[in-house]
Parts: C-alpha cells; structure tokens; sequence
C-alpha cells in the first residue's frame, strides 16, 4: 500500500458515508484518521445529531464487526468486557467473551455508568486486550471505540475523569446541520432508510494495512517544533489546571500523520498541526475557571494556535 491508496481509501469511504450522513466530510475525515492511527474517539453532543448514525455507517462501510452497548447506571464491568462462567459438565470455567471483542465498539452515552464500569474500558483502550481471571485476551485488530456523551444533562451521569478523557485520541461535536443540510436530510429519509441499503467499500485488511504505513509519515524538526510549541502554550499556569502532557504531544503527531496519509502525502504540513489541534489537545486540558468545560478549553487551544507563529512556506516542513 502507498499513500495515494490510502488516500483513495480513506474518500471512497467518505464518499459511502455520505449516503446516510450530509455535511459531516470532515469529521469522517478525522474519524478515518483517528482510526488509522489506532485511536478512539469521543462524540460529544446534543442527542439526535447522527453520532450512533455515524458510528454504524462506518462500520459498514469497511465491513467492521461492531457492538453497541447503551451505558447506565446498573451497568456492570463484566457486561463490558465479558464473564467467565463455571460449566458443571466439564468442571471447568469457560469464558464468554463481551461486546468489546469486536472491531467498532459503540459506548453509547458513557458519562452514564459509574466510575467502576467506565475504567473497565481503559485496559481494552490502551493494551488493546481483557484480563479475565489471569488470563490476557486480545482484541480484534482494528479496534476502537467510539463514545458518546451530552455535554450539556448532568443528572444521574458519572463525568469522565481526566485519565480515561487522556485516552481518547480526539473528541469531536457533530454541530447542528445548516438549513440547506437540513431540508437535504428530510428529503434523502423521507421514503428511504440509507443505512439499511448501506453495503462495504472496504475492508479490515485495508485499515491494517494502512495503521502500519501512516508512522512512516515524515515530521520534520521545524513541524515538530510548532507541535511542541503549541503543547507547551497550553501550559499556562495562569489559566490552566491541567495543560497537555507528552501523551497528548504524541497523540497530535500521531493524528497528523494519519491525516496527512488521508490526504495522500507523506509528510505533516502546519496545516494538519492546525486542524487536528482542537480534536487532539482540547479535552487533555482542564482550566482553572472550572466552568463552561469543553467550551472553554477549545477556546484556549483556538487563541494558543492564533498566538503561537506557525512555521511559514519558506522553512523547511517536508522533513
């Protein structure tokens, strides 16, 4: 596989989306790349702005196994990730595994199961495995995991803390649709259901084929330089809590490689830094203030990258 492939990958299936979503390019874009990238993804939202949607179309557009687990309150650890369960003919326990062992893992409104239950999906974000009983399992390759959560019902949810926030490599809002979007939705549904109709583009092979060529994407020094400028910004001991730490640092290359591979090059542009700065650092940093939340760190990071000179044309940015 070569970059162009996984550019014409990455728009065939954009273009597949684009049967059920209308005007949602770009986050599938950033979707696509936090997927190559081997990340997962928040979507934090209103309810009813196409986040389950999404999560579905894309799992069919590339022939993804896919679970959905809606999160309560009563939900339990082992409805996650899976039981062992004693057989009194063999004597022996089996394990019957949980809807995690699959390739696109919906968490449907998360901030809705307790502390306990939402910690049972840090080992399956990070190892990309379940331990049951001593016994390590892993994963299907592809995995992620796309959550959900309204930012704005706080009744009977349990917030995310800032390490399982730090675990995710973007978090994304849908938006409300313009008008023109809007009246393109209520006629594409009204006598048709696009997602039933849905058929693949692509395949697991694919993806796995492009998580192993994405790093391979360059980042020159001068690129590199804005990237750690711009964590180090967010650092501000005047306004901020918790700035982005090396995780979040790496978690921006990342992302840009795979975006800039989505884009058919093999080197990160400050363009690709600039884009993927909200979706990547945003929700790492915790401000002082304590209100407005998500909102108020997304406007941080926008001032930082209007404040922090990006590397201009004449510097050396391929690497």
């Amino acid at each position: 596989m070569e970059y162009k492939d996984i550019a014409f990958l990455g728009k065939k299936i954009n273009e597949n989306v684009s049967k059920v979503m209308i005007g949602r390019e770009k986050t599938v874009d950033i979707v696509l790349a936090a997927l190559i990238a081997g990340g997962h993804v928040l979507l934090e939202d209103m309810p009813g702005t196409g986040k389950t949607v999404l999560a579905k179309s894309l799992a069919k557009s590339m022939a993804l196994a896919f679970s959905r687990i809606q999160f309560t309150p009563d939900l339990l650890p082992s409805d996650v990730t899976g039981i062992s369960v004693y057989q009194p003919k063999e004597g022996n326990f089996e394990f019957k595994p949980g809807p995690v062992f699959t390739n696109v893992l919906l968490a449907d409104e998360i901030n809705r199961a307790t502390p306990r239950t939402q910690s049972a999906l840090l080992e399956c974000m990070e190892e990309k495995q379940v331990t049951e009983g001593g016994v390590s399992r892993m994963l299907a390759a592809p995995f992620m995991v796309i959550a959900t959560q309204n930012p704005v019902e706080i009744q009977g949810t349990f917030p995310l803390p800032e390490a399982q926030l730090d675990r995710f490599l973007v978090r994304l809002s849908m938006g409300y649709p313009t008008r023109e979007e809007s009246l393109a939705i209520l006629n594409r549904f009204i006598q048709d259901q696009p997602l039933q109709k849905l058929e693949s583009v692509a395949d697991a092979d694919e993806i796995r084929a492009a998580q192993k060529l994405y790093m391979q994407c360059r980042v020159s020094p001068v690129v590199m330089g804005y990237m750690v400028s711009l964590c180090d910004a967010t650092r501000d001991e005047n306004r901020v809590r918790l700035g982005t730490s090396p995780r979040g640092m790496l978690a921006l290359m990342r992302l840009c490689q795979a975006y800039a591979a989505l884009m058919g090059r093999d080197f990160v542009t400050p363009d690709d830094v600039k884009m993927m700065a909200v979706p990547a650092l945003a929700h790492r940093i915790v401000m002082k203030s304590g209100f407005g939340g998500s909102a108020d760190s997304v406007k941080f990071v926008q001032e930082v990258l209007n404040t922090v000179p990006a590397p201009t044309e004449n510097e050396e940015v391929r690497g």
